[in-house]
């Protein structure tokens, strides 16, 4: 039986309609793929946070695997988010993990978090991540070097967003470590500690919109301000070249103006071994049931067959590929 962690509603409900039997997915074999799944087989699938887009996106997933009317169901579970997804993903204790790209090249180059190089695959890219840097006015920060000093808030341990944060406020001549009060607080966490001024700042990476993000504007938005991000770009390109300039728009949480920012697409792992018809039928859902998953959170509208194969250096399971070609994926 797989390791239980942190079952969603929406993953306990599917196992009470299982009769509580997790099936794990099984191994590649090298065979041709069908595309057809044919013994009962249940995969968890690694998210986020509560308050984050993978969370809402992986639930609603879940569903919409366990709604094909095949022997495919899939449980979705709240994590920590990128780096933690990665390496559960390699424990077994997951089939499939949200994660955003420069932790996933770190994966499979063996870099930073990674210290080997770790045997994943990509089904497709999925949405893209808005690095989401806000402010309290009265903490004076006018750009990213003026964090020295302040409580700044870089995110849950082992997640996507403590990788770009730390990377930002290095990209901007600061060091993490010493510069900074770096508070490794999840977004929930997060947003109440900005609602009661007990941080300065809070950097949070994640889909458009971010349920907490929302939350926290609407409740205090005039206590806070979003920075911009970008004039440390050039730097943190040096860094990993993944990152690129992007821009939240003000209808996205009722802003004065747009926000320039800083951007890195999100893909969805498996491992390397993983069956390649589970795998192409992960991915033939994922496309098949794309309007859905916009539905359950917009940031799902991004999930185009256009970009589907934009997944370097991580390569595609070649169970994703046979879906891939079999939709038309450019």
């Amino acid at each position: 039986m797989r390791k239980a962690l942190a079952l969603t509603a929406v993953g306990a409900l599917a196992l009470a309609g299982c009769g509580g039997k997790q099936d794990a997915a099984e191994t590649d074999t090298g065979g041709a793929v069908t595309c057809e799944v044919d013994t009962d087989t249940r995969v968890g699938i690694a998210t986020g946070i509560a308050t984050g887009v993978y969370f809402a996106l992986g639930n609603a997933y879940a569903e919409q695997i366990g709604a094909g009317g095949g022997r495919l169901k899939a449980t979705a579970s709240e994590t920590g988010a990128s780096v933690q997804n990665i390496q559960q993903l390699m424990a077994g204790e997951f089939d499939v993990a949200f994660s955003l790209a420069d932790s996933a090249a770190d994966a499979v180059n063996g870099t930073n978090s990674f210290t080997a190089k770790q045997p994943v695959r990509a089904l497709s890219r999925i949405h893209t991540n808005y690095t989401q840097v806000i402010v309290r006015k009265a903490a004076g920060i006018t750009d990213v070097a003026a964090m020295r000093g302040k409580r700044i808030s870089t995110g849950s341990p082992k997640s996507g967003t403590e990788v770009i944060a730390q990377r930002v406020l290095t990209a901007a001549g600061l060091d993490p470590a010493k510069d900074v009060q770096a508070q490794r607080l999840d977004l929930t966490k997060t947003v109440d500690a900005m609602k009661d001024g007990a941080i300065d700042a809070l950097f949070f990476s994640g889909g458009l919109p971010t349920p907490g993000i929302t939350d926290l504007l609407t409740t205090a938005g005039d206590q806070v301000q979003f920075l911009d991000v970008t004039p440390v770009l050039p730097d943190l390109k040096k860094i990993n070249p993944v990152y690129e300039r992007g821009t939240i728009p003000a209808a996205t949480y009722k802003t004065p103006t747009d926000v320039a920012t800083i951007v890195v697409p999100n893909l969805l792992l498996v491992r390397e071994n993983l069956d390649a018809d589970v795998a192409c039928v992960l991915t033939r859902t994922l496309f098949e049931k794309q309007p859905q998953l916009a539905q359950a959170n917009a940031a799902a509208k991004e999930i185009t067959l256009d970009k589907a194969r934009q997944t370097d250096p991580v390569p595609l399971h070649r169970g994703a590929a046979k879906a891939l070609n079999d939709l038309g994926a450019p």
